[in-house]
């Protein structure tokens, strides 16, 4: 503060002198006489010749920032005309005239009535001039001058910014720039010292230096540690006058923060862990976690862990949780207490990410021991085998011992076990097993037939702890026993033709049997002692589970015997062998002379020329006896015939009659009357029909009339429908019986054998077979050639 002061009193001191030298010089040009004259005239009237002014204004100075008492003089103004009467005027007008400069109007004085600022304005331009007082005439022409504020070190130096930041990495070498700062002067850089700076620091060695001219701030010690210290605060100072005693001065704060660099190997806190798990524990469950610590941050401080030795590596894994930087060990496999009660571990932590500028720092990594120990928990009991397989014979007796399951507690109390058997998957109760020991046994006989595997499920509890429990499945396979003889693999129907030669074979047959394999094929066929010399057939056993059966002899007769029983015998390769007789039926059948099947039913033959006298009486009283019958029983059918119409007081709701008898032919009305077809109308008019009762009265079609009786029956049935179709109180069906006409004339020809027995005819009777027992005398007698023959 002494400095400023002295500095102050300096500094006015040459100004006064600089005003003193100004004051003299323009005294001196206002005598000077004018180069340029002109006419003025007197007080009395006479001209007056003088000269022109020859100088030029030169500048004026005033100090800035005077705080004197007085107006400050700046110069003064004085024309050679001027006689000192007071009759000149002195006027100044120009930028700050009348407010910060004012002039004696008498005198010419000019004073500066307020502090100037050269920072705000370094300088002022006037105009003077000297005027008439009376008559404001101007005396002189009027003249610029300029007044200059004279520059002080009055403004200290300034900083861009109040603070900075900066970042540096650790370990940088000694000179690494920081940060530049910047600071300004307002002072006037072209007079003097006053705008000249100088940069020093004044907080933060040893660690940082600044250069004085340009302001880089650099580092200036080796090797500085983050993890020791991360932020340092710098203080710099901007001097002016070229750093000289008496400048004025500015400061900033820069705030330097050292980044890291993976300088740092991870270090476990401890040498040994100490863990435990219980055995129930699952895989997957946690375990522990471990920690290597990293001083470095970010991603210089990421650390993997990893399992690299030790008796665990196959029961225990670790891996990394990240955000907490730790080590999670967690259990790979099933524990069991009894077995191993702890294991050890050697775990390593290391840096994922390497500076190779700070490898010689290394190894970037650190090991440590992890000790696990194992905790018994109450287990429930454990099988000695995952799962069992028994096998028992079927139609074994109750009470038979299928097999023995065993179940222990893992506990060291080792409790005692009871056993049972899971009712849900034993729903027959074919089993039962004893609960102290285990041993399953049967309850009643089993068939492997019906079913050949058994799956049951054991419980092993323990007494003392009945929510311990276990789960094994029991597989009970039954052994076949050779209980089922073999039988024939189908229905078998053989056909042989009667025409078929020896040795011919005509059908195949196959067996099964319901044992296993090893008490069933190979199936032996044979055919039963007692007809082991059969005359009609044979047997051929294929050895192949297959046999054949062939025809002995030649010549087989339907009208003889259509039909034969073969037994066959059929035994298993079972031990000992089951055997069973199994009949085979072979029907005798018509064939064509290329063996294909064309009949295989008894058909009546045409009797020979030379038929018996005897045979020819039996057959024409046979042919007599059934013609009567026919005849009375179609005149009882006559004398019982009702009318197809019925009649009002009769409740019948259907006119058709069925009828299994044989007719007459054509003559035959017994079923329908043609009379009533021929006259519809009957003797009263119409007669309604029972099936319907219209509701209104049937008014008969103009254009119909009764048919005469001559009429014929198709073109009076059609004229009916369509009579029926057109009829309004007729329902949409109809009543109309249709027959088809036996008798001469007809389609399907006469019944009657009469004719056919005085002729040699050549007609083939086989379908007499078909009608059924009423016909089957006709049948023999007619399809008895052979028995003819052997008679003649």
């Amino acid at each position: 503060m002494r400095e400023d002061s002295c500095l102050h009193a300096a500094l006015l001191c040459l100004g006064v002198l600089c005003y003193s030298h100004a004051l003299s010089t323009e005294r001196f040009n206002h005598s000077r006489p004018s180069l340029h004259g002109h006419h003025e005239k007197g007080k009395e009237g006479q001209v007056l010749h003088r000269s022109k002014r020859g100088w030029v204004w030169n500048q004026f100075f005033v100090i800035e920032e005077y705080t004197g008492p007085d107006p400050v003089l700046v110069g003064r103004l004085h024309s050679d005309i001027d006689s000192g009467d007071g009759n000149i005027k002195y006027i100044l007008s120009g930028e700050g005239a009348g407010i910060i400069f004012v002039i004696d109007d008498k005198s010419g004085n000019i004073h500066a009535t307020k502090t100037l600022d050269r920072e705000e304005r370094a300088q002022y331009t006037l105009t003077a001039q000297a005027v008439d007082r009376n008559t404001n005439r101007p005396l002189e022409p009027p003249s610029e001058f300029i007044v200059k504020v004279q520059d002080i070190n009055d403004n200290p130096p300034e900083f861009l910014h109040e603070n900075y930041h900066a970042n540096v990495p650790e370990r940088s070498n000694v000179g690494t720039s920081v940060i530049q700062v910047t600071a300004s002067d307002a002072d006037d850089p072209t007079y003097g010292n006053s705008a000249k700076l100088v940069y020093s620091i004044l907080e933060g060695q040893p660690y940082f230096s600044v250069e004085a001219q340009t302001g880089i701030i650099r580092t200036a010690l080796p090797n500085m540690d983050r993890e020791a210290k991360e932020e340092y605060h710098v203080v710099i100072q901007a001097k002016d006058m070229g750093g000289h005693m008496g400048g004025l001065s500015g400061t900033t704060k820069v705030t330097i923060t050292l980044t890291d660099v993976n300088d740092n190997p991870p270090k476990f806190p401890q040498s040994v862990y100490q863990m435990s798990v219980s055995e129930a524990a699952v895989p997957g469950e946690e375990v522990g976690r471990v920690k290597a610590k990293d001083p470095d941050i970010g991603e210089n401080g990421l650390v993997a862990y990893s399992i690299i030795d030790g008796d665990g590596m196959d029961m225990f894994e670790i891996t990394t949780d990240y955000e907490t930087q730790e080590g999670v060990v967690k259990l790979k496999k099933t524990l069991d207490y009894e077995t191993k009660k702890s294991y050890s571990l050697k775990v390593e932590a290391a840096n994922v990410h390497i500076d190779p500028k700070f490898i010689s720092n290394g190894p970037f990594k650190d090991t440590v021991t992890v000790k696990i120990a194992v905790e018994d928990a109450d287990e429930p009991p454990v099988f000695l085998k995952p799962s069992y397989i028994f096998e028992v014979q079927e139609n074994a007796a109750s009470g038979t011992v299928v097999g023995k399951v065993h179940a222990k507690d893992p506990d060291a109390a080792n409790s005692a076990i009871r056993y049972s058997i899971d009712r849900h998957t034993d729903l027959e109760r074919y089993f039962v097993i004893n609960a102290e020991d285990g041993n399953i046994k049967t309850i009643k006989a089993l068939d492997r037939e019906e079913m050949a595997w058994h799956n049951i499920s054991v419980f092993a509890v323990e007494v003392h702890k009945q929510h311990q429990e276990a789960k094994v499945p029991v597989a009970i396979k039954v052994i076949d026993v050779n209980d089922n003889a073999p039988r024939f693999a189908a229905a078998y129907e053989a056909f042989v033709c009667e025409n078929a030669r020896s040795n011919q074979q005509f059908i195949t047959i196959s067996a099964d049997d319901k044992d296993d394999s090893a008490n069933g094929p190979r199936f032996i066929f044979s055919l039963p002692p007692e007809i082991i010399h059969n005359p009609n057939f044979t047997l051929r056993d294929n050895r192949d589970n297959t046999a054949s059966v062939l025809v002995r002899r030649e010549g087989f007769s339907r009208q003889k015997q259509d039909l034969y029983l073969l037994p066959i015998v059929i035994s298993d390769g079972g031990v000992p062998p089951l055997s069973s007789t199994n009949t085979l039926s072979v029907r005798v059948c018509g064939c064509d002379s290329g063996g294909s099947l064309l009949s295989c039913n008894a058909e009546a033959y045409v009797l020979n020329a030379g038929l018996s006298t005897g045979a020819l009486v039996a057959i024409l009283a046979c042919i007599i006896i059934l013609l009567v019958i026919v005849v009375l029983f179609v005149t009882l059918k006559r004398q019982k015939k009702e009318p197809l119409i019925v009649f009002e007081e009769e409740d019948v709701r259907e006119n058709i009659i069925t009828y299994d008898d044989e007719g007459g032919g054509e003559e035959d009305t017994e079923a329908f009357d043609i009379a009533t077809l021929q006259n519809p109308d009957g003797i009263n008019g119409f007669i309604p029909r029972k099936d319907i009762k219209p509701e209104y009265q049937y008014l008969p079609r103009p254009g119909l009339r009764p048919a005469p009786n001559s009429v014929d029956v198709d073109d009076f049935i059609n004229t009916r429908i369509q009579e029926a179709d057109n009829d309004p109180t007729a329902p949409p069906y109809d009543s109309i019986q249709i027959y088809g006409y036996e008798g001469r004339g007809s389609v399907a020809g006469s019944l009657s054998s009469l004719e056919s027995a005085t002729t040699d005819s050549d007609l083939d009777y086989d379908y007499l077979q078909n009608w059924g027992p009423r016909f089957k005398k006709l049948a023999d007698l007619y399809g008895s050639k052979d028995t003819f023959d052997d008679d003649s």
